[in-house]
């Protein structure tokens, strides 16, 4: 484990502030009608947030998928340095944050800080069998396979409780889209899974549950409820600790399904919006929102916490084809490409941030920032220093937050990487992409094709767009500026060799 030492303590009179992470998944920057003018869905709690704190427009997740964004804001590093591929399934594993790397909610409980998370891990966890093999390490099995072969009283040695968080209640993958469908509770799965889930019934009622996997189910698990199964133990966490341990700061990060396929709102969310099961997801998920934030108004102590909301990655392809085509709802307005993708829509999400009293209300900021930032931004508001081999790809934006004057931009450049880590870099303007294509997604054939655009320079082995006058990519200028090309390729290889982007 890496220890922090205090850079400096807050005096007496200066209380920590609590933290409330709120975690979304799939929620594109056009999902949110705050980011877009044009949504079909009225997000009224995330916009009421930002007027209350401060509207990013050029944040970004660490990948543009989910198990690689969640290690990169638990850790503070770029997930590309795992040289880790995809996401994790079912009873995947074992956990990709090391044993001995500092996370963010390790640094926090360090600091004095009670930490908890409810909801969607899915950054890999280990489960074995009955002889107390590896699962992963069966190479026999797969799927739904692995998961009938799991012994489920053994418990998770590698999971959230071994890496900051004081209490635990969620899911290892996906919930809803999974192989497992089954609560873990700490680091056990209290009730197994033990009846076959199939896919079909959902198919006929919700046009995106072709992504629902037919796994196994435990029999207290309602795929309908499970953002307000996540909402129950967020609040109730709130409540306890308040009342039992008020002068402790908390940490609560929560991770919720929506808006993730198969699109499952609660039943009390069915029907409404005009925007279909997907928009009804959104709309679930900003209720949501709006639950939290009622709590902390209820116990007294929204002026002393700090909350963001973002999401993991862009917008999934099936509900953007969908909601484009059918209700004309775009969740990536305004940007080229969606999740999976190195184009903008594929990573550039909504991030917004209210502290009451440190961040002004109703302010916007263009500063380009990434989710791994949160460590050493954090680390600079409780007053603690992170040692030089932790959080190696974190910058702080906290004088952003706070209004205070800056000379050079927070961040030197900004690496991009990819579900197959295919990888980018970003420095101001400029954004080279070392690679062709999308780096994610088959826009050459399928349902995709549609949104194909010609390469403008296609016989270059990468792209370069201005975002400044070209903010939809959509003309490669590749070959115009062979300077621009070396120098920003340079960058990021030293980036890779040298296993970090901080100095």
């Amino acid at each position: 484990m890496v220890l922090f030492a205090a850079a400096g303590r807050l005096s007496a009179e200066q209380t920590l502030p609590n933290i409330l992470v709120i975690y979304a998944d799939d929620l594109g920057y056009g999902d949110v009608s705050g980011y877009n003018s044009e949504a079909k869905v009225t997000t009224a709690n995330l916009d009421q947030l930002a007027k209350e704190g401060m509207r990013f427009t050029d944040a970004h997740s660490p990948s543009t998928v989910c198990t690689p964004s969640r290690y990169g804001v638990m850790t503070g590093r770029m997930p590309f340095r795992l040289n880790y591929r995809g996401v994790f399934v079912g009873v995947g594993g074992p956990c990709l944050i090391d044993n001995d790397r500092l996370t963010l909610p390790e640094m926090l409980k360090q600091s004095g800080y009670a930490t908890a998370m409810f909801g969607k891990w899915h950054i890999g966890l280990s489960f074995f069998d009955k002889e107390g093999k590896p699962i992963d390490q069966r190479r026999d099995l797969n799927g739904v396979e692995k998961v009938r072969a799991t012994d489920f009283t053994r418990k998770i040695p590698d999971g959230p409780l071994a890496h900051g968080f004081d209490q635990f209640f969620g899911t290892a993958c996906c919930p809803t889209t999974d192989w497992l469908y089954a609560w873990i509770d700490g680091d056990q799965i209290p009730v197994p899974p033990t009846k076959v889930r199939a896919a079909e019934p959902l198919r006929d009622f919700f046009p995106y549950a072709g992504d629902c996997r037919p796994g196994l189910v435990a029999d207290d698990f309602d795929l309908f409820e499970v953002d307000l199964v996540f909402l129950e133990k967020s609040q109730a966490f709130l409540k306890h600790h308040v009342q039992k341990h008020p002068n402790q700061p908390f940490f609560l990060f929560h991770s919720t399904q929506a808006v993730h396929l198969p699109s499952l709102p609660a039943k009390a969310f069915q029907g409404k919006t005009n925007a279909g099961v997907h928009g009804d997801f959104i709309y679930e998920f900003d209720w949501v929102v709006g639950q939290l934030l009622k709590t902390l108004d209820e116990l007294n102590v929204a002026d002393n916490t700090m909350v963001i909301v973002t999401s993991d990655n862009g917008p999934e392809t099936i509900t953007v084809l969908d909601m484009r085509k059918r209700f004309e709802h775009d969740g990536a307005h305004p940007f080229r490409g969606m999740k999976r993708d190195q184009w903008e829509g594929g990573h550039r999400v909504p991030f917004i941030v209210r502290w009451p009293g440190k961040v002004a209300p109703g302010m916007t900021s263009t500063e380009t920032i990434c989710q791994t930032d949160l460590m050493r931004t954090i680390a600079d508001m409780v007053g603690v220093t992170i040692p030089q081999g932790a959080a190696e790809d974190s910058f702080s934006f906290l004088p952003v937050l706070k209004g205070e004057k800056y000379s050079n931009p927070i961040r030197p450049y900004t690496l991009h990487t990819t579900i197959n880590l295919s990888m980018a870099i970003r420095q101001g303007d400029w954004k080279y992409l070392d690679h062709p294509g999308s780096g994610g997604n088959n826009y050459q054939q399928g349902a995709l094709s549609i949104y194909r655009l010609e390469d403008t320079d296609p016989t270059a082995p990468g792209q370069l767009y201005n975002l400044k006058s070209d903010p939809g990519e959509t003309t490669n200028v590749y070959s115009q500026h062979p300077e621009i090309v070396k120098q920003l390729k340079q960058q990021l290889e030293t980036s890779k060799q040298q296993g970090r982007s901080r100095p």
